[in-house]
């Protein structure tokens, strides 16, 4: 559906119980949790946000009440740091909750700017960032002082610390939204170069959004596995975790494809790398390219000439 609080990283591994406990344990002495604390001006950008997706992205969100939607999301504000529940999350998802446009859903793993850059701030496709409540609550932070009243500014606790904090909890509840909501074409984007595997089994993808899509509303899925220009092509599809998804699509009765470097996104990837290798046309394609480029001078120089003609002829 970026780093820790915009699911960037997904928080990909579960970590282990005991991790967690003692983690917990030193969070309720006072010692810092492992991530970032609450975003600064946290509620001005919430609104901001809102105001700006209803009124420039999608009017017809005009009935959506943005101060109504934070008054549903700052509840969580007011709990410990680690007894956040995605539950807690139902008011606000139902107030800010909005249709996805058919075939129009991107869900991804470890590459958010890249999903950001293609779907042109959902004008091509709708990522979870851009759908209202994913958008509002994007590469931010939040959580309450231990033991306090007030926002903690130092640090929040992640899925290393427990599992049921506000950020986390908060992504499950929007990704199990979204992807109950998808319909038609489901485009996956994966990063094919990522070290530990491009399909994470164990993260928001894995584990909030595939249990949720709704069969009967999916003709297929088509999944895109991207590689870095000039990276490591680490997996591809029908190999490793890629494989993985694949079965288990197929064991659910999706009908599916899979891509690697899927040409139009690998295009934007090559704006910026346009003289690195990978990114060179074949002979075929450049030839193919030119001799369209000569037809369509062509015929603009052509049509021109043969109206002249017309017109003198009737002279």
């Amino acid at each position: 559906m970026g780093p820790i609080a915009g699911r960037g990283d997904r928080f990909c591994k579960l970590r282990g119980r005991a991790k967690k406990e003692k983690k917990k344990v030193a969070g309720a002495a006072g010692a810092r949790w492992s991530g970032p604390g609450t975003t600064p001006h946290l509620q001005t950008i919430f609104l901001g946000r809102c105001a700006e997706q209803i009124a420039l992205q999608n009017p017809e969100l005009r009935d959506k009440n943005c101060t109504a939607i934070w008054e549903a999301f700052k509840v969580v504000l007011d709990k410990d740091p680690c007894s956040v529940q995605p539950s807690d999350y139902d008011l606000f998802i139902n107030l800010s909750r909005h249709s996805i446009p058919r075939d129009k859903s991107l869900f991804w793993e470890n590459n958010h700017l890249l999903v950001t850059s293609y779907a042109e701030s959902g004008r091509r496709l709708v990522p979870l960032c851009n759908v209202l409540y994913g958008r509002v609550g994007d590469f931010l932070n939040w959580c309450r002082q231990t033991n306090a009243s007030g926002l903690d500014y130092q640090s929040c606790p992640t899925s290393e610390d427990c599992e049921n904090n506000p950020v986390d909890s908060f992504w499950r509840s929007a990704s199990i939204q979204y992807a109950r909501d998808s319909s038609g074409v489901i485009n996956v984007m994966l990063n094919g170069s990522e070290p530990a595997g491009a399909y994470p089994v164990k993260g928001f993808f894995a584990d909030f959004e595939i249990p949720y899509l709704q069969k009967d509303k999916i003709t297929r899925i088509d999944i895109w596995v991207m590689h870095e220009i000039g990276g490591p092509k680490v997996e591809s599809c029908g190999e490793g975790s890629v494989k993985l998804l694949e079965e288990r699509l197929d064991k659910m009765g999706f009908q599916y494809s899979c891509t690697d470097d899927y040409p139009p996104v690998k295009l934007l990837k090559c704006v910026e790398h346009s003289t690195h290798p990978d990114c060179a046309l074949s002979s075929a394609a450049a030839s193919t390219q030119r001799a369209a480029f000569y037809a369509v001078q062509g015929a603009c120089f052509i049509f021109p000439l043969l109206a002249a003609f017309a017109s003198v002829a009737q002279m």
